[in-house]
């Protein structure tokens, strides 16, 4: 889908999704990076769960260092592959502690070098938390893109982000990024896409697929 054709699509997912934005509860820099650090491969919703009373507890990096990692993991327990999230925080905050004074640093590069913070998180990270524009490629932002055409089935994780940025102008990089995740998250789901009541049915090469072999849809192109 050439860029003209992507800003239609985009713009039909913003009528849907109009106040789209991030989910994951934070109140700072810090907590933001804690929650998406803990969002990979597991929902929002269990994230928010968990960090309602962990943000009580937890409120700075050395807090974090202060306890037995045993105990953290006991914290976080709900969360997918909790021991290693938990490794991965206590690093993070020894590394904040010992080259940033504690703070979560503004730059991409920096973030990237923070155990268990990939480019994703480092996305979400720098536009949520320091407005700087970035889309960052989840699942459902992967899935929507290579539905819909914005990126080619094969490309990886990096080639779509930046066929996004390609076709997508600057400023609205993060909310295009919060508008794809809400569209996939709520509405063109991984199972049981609401294709047949989608606007963008047309421009969506496997919803067509799917409609094709629909009994409904087969029934109703008999009937017409």
């Amino acid at each position: 889908m050439n860029a003209a054709k992507t800003r239609e699509a985009l713009g039909k997912i913003a009528e849907m999704f109009p106040d789209a934005h991030c989910e994951l509860n934070h109140s700072n820099p810090f907590e933001l990076t804690i929650a998406v650090l803990l969002s990979a491969q597991c929902t929002d919703e269990t994230v928010n769960k968990v960090t309602a009373t962990l943000f009580q507890k937890y409120r700075k990096p050395e807090d974090y260092i202060s306890v037995p990692i045993e105990e953290l993991e006991q914290d976080i327990r709900r969360i997918g592959l909790f021991r290693s999230k938990a490794k991965h925080i206590q690093q993070l905050c020894r590394i904040l502690l010992e080259r940033y004074d504690g703070e979560v640093p503004r730059e991409h590069e920096k973030l990237v070098e923070l155990p268990g913070v990939g480019r994703k998180t480092a996305n979400v990270v720098v536009s949520n938390a320091f407005g700087v524009p970035a889309i960052a490629v989840d699942t459902h932002v992967e899935r929507v893109a290579k539905r819909l055409g914005f990126a080619a089935l094969n490309d990886s994780v990096l080639e779509v982000e930046k066929k996004l940025m390609r076709k997508v102008p600057k400023e609205e990089w993060t909310l295009t990024h919060h508008r794809l995740i809400f569209f996939g998250r709520y509405h063109c789901k991984a199972q049981n896409p609401q294709c047949e009541v989608c606007p963008l049915l047309d421009d969506c090469r496997e919803g067509k697929k799917r409609m094709k072999s629909s009994p409904v849809w087969k029934d109703k192109g008999e009937k017409n």
